[in-house]
C-alpha cells in the first residue's frame, strides 16, 4: 500500500482536517490572539495531524503488506487465516475474524461434501459388485451353452459396469492402490484371458514381446488400463485387413515403456490431441459405436495417480499406438 493511495482513500478526513484547523486559526483571530501564537498552534495541530497519520498509514502497511505476501506465497489461498498474525488495529481484527469465520463455514461445507461423496461412491460400488453377479451368471450360462449369440454384448456390458467402478475410485485412488513389483507379462496375460472370447470370435491376432520384466505399479488398475486397450482395439478394428494387436515392452535404464499397437481403423490427426479429455467420442465413436469417452479419460487419471504417463500415435487407416511409460526409481534395487 502506497502512501498517496492511503491519502487519496482517506481524502474526506484529510479536507475535514484542514477545514477544521482553518476554523480554529479564524477563531483565534477573532480573539485577537498574536500571530505567533496563532502560527505556533497552527505548527502544533499540523505536526499532530501529520504524525497521527503517519502512525497509523504504517502499521496499516505492515498488515496489508503481510496479507499480499502470503497470498503470493501460499499454494493453498484458503491457509491464509492460519499464517496471518493478527494486527494492533480494530479493521485490521475485524478482517482477520472474517476470514477466519468463512473458512470454517467452507471447511464445514466441504466435509459434508465430502460425506455425500463417500456416500455415493459407497454405493456405486455396492450396486456394481451385485449387478455383475447376474452378469457374470449370464457369460457362464453362454459358456455351458456353447453360445456366442450374446457373449460380445454381456463383455460390452460388464466393461461399461467396470468403468462406472473405476471412475467413482479415481477421484480417490490413492487409497485404493498397492504400488509393488508386477511382472507385465503376468498382467497382459490375465486382461488377455478374460477378452479370449472376443479376440477369437473376430479373428484378431495377439501377440506380446520382450513382456518379461517388472514395474512397479498396482496390478489391478494397470489391468483395468490394458483392458480398456483392448476393449477399444476391439470395438475398432478395420475391415481391409486382418485385425492384429501387438504389445511389446522397451526397457530402458530410467523407465519402463510399454506399447499397446493396433492395425485398425486409426484416430483422425484432429481427434488425437483429445482423445483423453473427459466425454470426447470423436469421430470414431459417432461413426462406430456409442462410446462413451470415459475409456481413455479414466486410463488416463489413474495412470497419473499412479506417477506413469499415457500418450497416443496414431494414423488415420493405418494403426493406433497407445504408450504407458512406468519410471524408474534409482533408490529401489532390482532383481
Amino acid at each position: 500500500m502506497k502512501l498517496s493511495e492511503y491519502l487519496k482513500d482517506r481524502l474526506p478526513a484529510v479536507f475535514i482536517s484542514l477545514g477544521t484547523l482553518a476554523l480554529v486559526l479564524i477563531f483565534l483571530s477573532a480573539f485577537r490572539i498574536p500571530v505567533p501564537a496563532i502560527a505556533a498552534t497552527a505548527v502544533l495541530l499540523g505536526l499532530g495531524a501529520v504524525s497521527v497519520t503517519l502512525w497509523d498509514y504504517f502499521r496499516r502497511r505492515r498488515f496489508y503488506s503481510e496479507l499480499n505476501s502470503c497470498l503470493e506465497e501460499l499454494e493453498e489461498k484458503y491457509l491464509l487465516a492460519e499464517v496471518l498474525d493478527e494486527p494492533e488495529f480494530l479493521e485490521g481484527r475485524l478482517i482477520c475474524n472474517a476470514v477466519r469465520e468463512a473458512d470454517r463455514a467452507m471447511y464445514s461445507r466441504i466435509a459434508e461434501l465430502e460425506r455425500q461423496g463417500r456416500d455415493f461412491r459407497e454405493y456405486i460400488e455396492l450396486w456394481v459388485h451385485e449387478v455383475k453377479l447376474p452378469v457374470a451368471g449370464l457369460q457362464l450360462m453362454c459358456h455351458n451353452d456353447g453360445s456366442t449369440r450374446y457373449t460380445e454384448q454381456l463383455q460390452r456390458l460388464d466393461d461399461l459396469i467396470e468403468n462406472v467402478l473405476y471412475y467413482a475410485r479415481s477421484g480417490s485412488a490413492e487409497k485404493d492402490y498397492l504400488i509393488k513389483k508386477v511382472p507385465l507379462q503376468k498382467a497382459f496375460s490375465e486382461v488377455a484371458v478374460r477378452y479370449r472370447s472376443e479376440l477369437q470370435e473376430r479373428g484378431i491376432g495377439l501377440s506380446a514381446e520382450g513382456l518379461d520384466v517388472s514395474v512397479m505399479t498396482d496390478e489391478k488398475w494397470l489391468c483395468y488400463i490394458l483392458g480398456q486397450l483392448i476393449a477399444n482395439s476391439i470395438r475398432y478394428v478395420s475391415d481391409e485387413r486382418r485385425p492384429e494387436i501387438t504389445v511389446r515392452a522397451e526397457d530402458f535404464p530410467d523407465k519402463t515403456v510399454l506399447r499397446f499397437r493396433d492395425n485398425g481403423i486409426g484416430i483422425p490427426e484432429t481427434d488425437l490431441p483429445y482423445i483423453f479429455e473427459k466425454s470426447f467420442t470423436g469421430q470414431n465413436g459417432r461413426s462406430r459405436s456409442r462410446s462413451t469417452g470415459m475409456g481413455l479419460y479414466i486410463a488416463d487419471k489413474l495412470c497419473r495417480r499412479l506417477g506413469h504417463s499415457i500418450s497416443a500415435d496414431s494414423v488415420r487407416g493405418s494403426y493406433t499406438e497407445i504408450s504407458i511409460t512406468f519410471g524408474k526409481n534409482r533408490f529401489i534395487v532390482t532383481e
